[in-house]
């Protein structure tokens, strides 16, 4: 039998969530919070479903775009506290 690396035999822990799942449904204190209290638990992964704009039909395996995130999970809120845009700057999602 081979020797297999030790950081191959650690055990991983995940969960699903997709961002819309979330109070807020954005990317923003809400996920921080979540991040934390999985890290908490010991839980390394987070998986979340497709993030994309969806088609028509809003199916999110079917996107308008392969590379374009959905605006709507976007916190501007937390963007503007963190000083990465300027409250002018500042749009409702589509």
């Amino acid at each position: 039998m081979r020797d297999i690396p030790a950081q191959q035999l650690q055990r991983h822990s995940g969960v699903l969530l997709h961002i819309t799942s979330l109070p807020s449904g954005q990317l923003g204190p809400d996920a921080f919070r979540f991040i934390d209290v999985l890290a908490s638990m010991g839980v390394d992964t987070w998986q979340t479903l497709p993030v994309n704009m969806p088609h028509g039909d809003q199916s999110p395996y079917q996107s308008v775009s392969a590379h374009a995130g959905h605006p709507g999970m976007i916190s501007v809120e937390q963007l503007s506290q963190q000083g990465l845009c300027l409250p002018d700057e500042i749009h409702l999602p589509l």
